[in-house]
């Protein structure tokens, strides 16, 4: 005996079979969305590290995307600038080379997949803004209404690069707000008018450090130093005014009338440092002698002259710079070392 089942329209069991379809549909983007996508992000951030490895080696004149993300991991190692381009240039090279020379490696500037890796594994992934040179204002350092030291530097830097003219005030006014800014501008800072650690680091990159004379307004006395002279320790010697001026950090402490060699043995002009320095010295090839005697090149010398002393410019030296001023070469000859500047020159 047999059992009959109601018949089902065609029309329900389209139906049944449709909303199967779209529980499982639902199922199945509900496991993407869980288990499938993950990876897909993971891979999207480690593109440009795959985009970059995929075309090694990098070299000298490359370009593209894969150049930014080098520069910029260099950056975080302090091998290149914050500004990152297209252009495998000169200092991406030098960069490379240090990066190799550190680690022990064969250095030649040139990444290849083992000084990837090893680059991947010091540094972070560089963020968008990093690799688009889009950079925000970090906390201020310096800026309105501050006063000191600090803000006589930061005046005294910008005055080396023309950004700042006239005294230094150390003071943080509106006229030391334009010049920040305007630094700031042309080298792609956040333009704020405030020092952040950014401009700071730009800058001193940019500048020498300042001389006390920078620092305050000091005017070097007499006919113009030489810009040798204006750094360090220097006996900046002008053959224009026959002059000696003793110079720290831009600041002449004393100066000296001097005489020269003669026209068939004249005294070098250029710049040298002091490399003996000899109290009671007497000259082994013309035997006469020549205290306090500070010795710049070859065997001519800054040293006392008791003939200067006597007969004035009448004479000449053999070469030497002759000072005729004996409590004060003494004085100097003890405040002088050993690798100080020595600057001959004409104003």
């Amino acid at each position: 005996m047999s059992v009959s089942r109601p018949h089902q329209p065609p029309s329900l069991a389209r139906s049944v079979h449709a909303l199967l379809a779209v529980a499982l549909a639902v199922g199945l983007s509900t496991l993407g969305a869980t288990s499938l996508t993950a990876p897909a992000r993971a891979a999207d951030r480690a593109g440009d590290a795959v985009s970059a490895r995929a075309s090694l080696p990098m070299r000298f004149g490359d370009t593209g995307w894969r150049v930014r993300v080098l520069q910029s991991r260099l950056h975080q190692l302090g091998l290149h600038s914050e500004v990152v381009t297209s252009r495998f240039d000169a200092q991406t090279r030098a960069g490379v080379r240090t990066f190799q020379a550190r680690r022990q490696r064969e250095v030649t500037g040139r990444v290849d997949a083992r000084t990837w890796r090893r680059l991947l594994a010091v540094t972070t992934e560089p963020t968008r803004e990093a690799l688009h040179n889009i950079y925000t204002p970090g906390p201020r350092i310096l800026g309105p209404g501050d006063r000191g030291i600090a803000v006589r530097r930061l005046q005294a830097r910008l005055a080396q690069l023309r950004w700042w003219s006239g005294d230094v005030t150390g003071a943080y006014d509106a006229r030391t707000t334009t010049a920040v800014k305007g630094f700031q501008a042309k080298r792609r800072i956040p333009v704020t008018g405030e020092v952040d650690r950014r401009t700071l680091d730009r800058l001193g990159a940019m500048t020498r450090k300042p001389t006390r004379a920078e620092l305050f307004n000091i005017e070097p006395q007499g006919p113009a130093l030489d810009p040798r002279c204006l750094t360090g320790r220097a006996m900046c010697v002008d053959k224009s005014s026959n002059s000696l001026r003793w110079v720290v950090e831009g600041v002449v402490k004393t100066s000296f009338d001097v005489r020269f060699g003669s026209d068939e043995l004249p005294t070098r002009e250029g710049a040298f440092s002091v490399f003996r320095k000899s109290r009671d010295h007497v000259s082994s090839l013309y035997d006469t002698p020549m205290p306090f005697a500070m010795f710049f090149s070859g065997g001519q010398a800054v040293h006392y002259s008791p003939d200067f002393a006597a007969t004035g410019y009448n004479g000449a030296s053999h070469g030497c710079v002759n000072v005729r001023d004996y409590d004060g070469i003494r004085r100097l000859f003890d405040r002088v070392r050993l690798g100080d500047k020595v600057i001959v020159y004409r104003s």
